[in-house]
């Protein structure tokens, strides 16, 4: 693979007719800033991330492996053991994380340059980029090309669209893993969430599904209703109770104003909110040492081509992968 060098990274912005701002990154398809005005009319940054571009190509964050703001895959999440098997041909992985196979691997999409399809400005500005994995790239079968469009709607809306087609058969499982801090620095222990989710999976001692689901009723981590995020430490996979076209998840900071919601046309969002985030480099923003941002990751399950219960993350020849999210965002 050759070595990504800081004179190949670019930044395409664009902005809608309400002042708001998104960067996109080349590195990783990912989204670099997001500028929104609060609710006193000063624009805030509400992606957690490195400050600067050449940040994401260093040693330091290849080694925390924190993906911010990425596109991840080719699949996101866990894979047990590395491995996996499409009828009886068994697939090795990149095993990296105590037993498993995490983020597609040691060079997942997250770490690879995307070429810049397309740009669009005007109303409702998008750009589009494109990558293509070769066939066994960290171990996957097939060759895919992989598109990702980010578009800036008049509605203050981030909608991202995933696609992918392959000529073998294989697996995928692309999100976006952004990280918010609506407050646009400090810590989003004030936050209040909610999330349409009854289920959650029940995970091992290395966050790996064991198959069965734990009821959220009466459970600490019930964000039906919504409630302050608090110190709460958050990694875990919540079985969406409504699909496409339905909100799925929000935010809510009383500080900025700022509110988002989440819709998707995925089974899961996997809620991941650290204690702490590598101090490694500077961020856009100043945010405290606890709980800074949280991260809202729709997708299929983590490990589910070695779980027959669990939703198929086969692709094959001739079909169309379709990951679709909107992150909306209003001001109280």
């Amino acid at each position: 693979m050759k070595k990504v060098e800081a004179s190949d990274l670019k930044i395409i912005e664009l902005e809608n007719s309400r002042k708001s701002r998104l960067q996109i990154l080349n590195f990783g398809a990912t989204i670099f800033s997001f500028k929104i005005k609060n609710n006193k009319g000063k624009l805030t940054d509400v992606i957690v991330g490195p400050q600067e571009p050449s940040d994401y190509i260093s040693s330091e964050y290849r080694e925390e492996n924190k993906c911010f703001g990425a596109t991840v895959g080719r699949f996101a999440g866990r894979i047990a053991n590395g491995k996996f098997k499409i009828g009886e041909e068994e697939y090795d992985l990149y095993e990296e994380y105590e037993g498993a196979h995490l983020h597609g691997g040691h060079f997942g999409f997250q770490y690879r340059l995307w070429n810049i399809e397309n740009v669009e400005k005007g109303e409702n500005p998008s750009v589009k980029l494109s990558y293509i994995s070769q066939n066994l790239e960290e171990g996957y079968p097939g060759t895919l090309r992989v598109e990702a469009t980010y578009t800036l709607t008049e509605k203050n809306e981030i909608k991202i669209s995933y696609f992918a087609k392959t000529d073998k058969t294989t697996i995928v499982n692309i999100t976006n893993h952004s990280y918010w801090n609506l407050n646009g620095g400090g810590s989003v222990s004030d936050h209040f969430m909610k999330v349409k989710a009854s289920k959650i999976l029940e995970l091992d001692e290395i966050n790996l599904p064991t198959g069965n689901l734990t009821k959220l009723k009466d459970h600490p981590k019930d964000y039906r209703e919504s409630r302050l995020l608090g110190n709460r430490e958050l990694d875990d996979v919540y079985i969406l109770d409504v699909m496409e076209n339905e909100v799925q998840a929000q935010l809510f900071s009383p500080l900025s104003g700022i509110k988002l919601r989440v819709r998707s046309n995925q089974p899961v969002m996997v809620i991941y909110s650290p204690e702490t985030l590598p101090q490694k480099w500077t961020y856009l923003s100043r945010i405290d040492s606890k709980y800074p941002a949280v991260a809202l990751e729709a997708q299929n399950y983590p490990d589910a081509p070695n779980f027959r219960n669990f939703p198929s993350s086969l692709l094959q020849p001739g079909e169309e992968y379709k990951n679709e999210i909107t992150f909306s965002f209003s001001v109280k």
